[in-house]
């Protein structure tokens, strides 16, 4: 089995322990999602945190998602600051990532007081083009 883009994901999850290790679960998601775009610029990493992806039905937009940030032009990360994760949160994290581009996506939790939580996602499954597709 071959670990789907192993540089990135290792510093991507190196960097939130970094992150968690000096903030702790002590702020709101903002903070995070700020110090988590610094560090991966300096690591060298593509970081988009504006980019809107369009939800098509039918190949109609029916709507967009702006996931927290792009890494690389490859991963997408979403932020959470609660302290553990609800399977609401994962199940919507999953969906966002079935409905974009992506095969990669994180789901990264600073708010558990045991430590940051990290769920990595792969959909590599053949997309219906008619579901959703592409940037807005």
């Amino acid at each position: 089995m071959v670990l789907l883009y192993p540089n990135e994901s290792y510093i991507i999850r190196g960097l939130a322990f970094e992150i968690y290790k000096q903030f702790r679960n002590n702020h709101k998601e903002t903070i995070y999602h700020n110090a988590f775009y610094l560090g991966a610029k300096q690591k060298g990493l593509k970081v988009d945190k504006d980019k809107r992806i369009a939800i098509l039905y039918n190949n109609v937009k029916v709507g967009i998602y702006t996931p927290d940030l792009i890494i690389n032009d490859i991963i997408l990360i979403e932020f959470k600051a609660k302290p553990k994760f609800m399977l609401d949160d994962v199940k919507q994290f999953w969906y966002y990532l079935k409905c974009s581009e992506y095969k990669l996506g994180f789901l990264i939790n600073f708010g558990s007081k045991d430590g940051v939580e990290i769920v990595r996602r792969v959909y590599d499954e053949a997309r219906d083009k008619t579901f959703a597709r592409g940037s807005a």
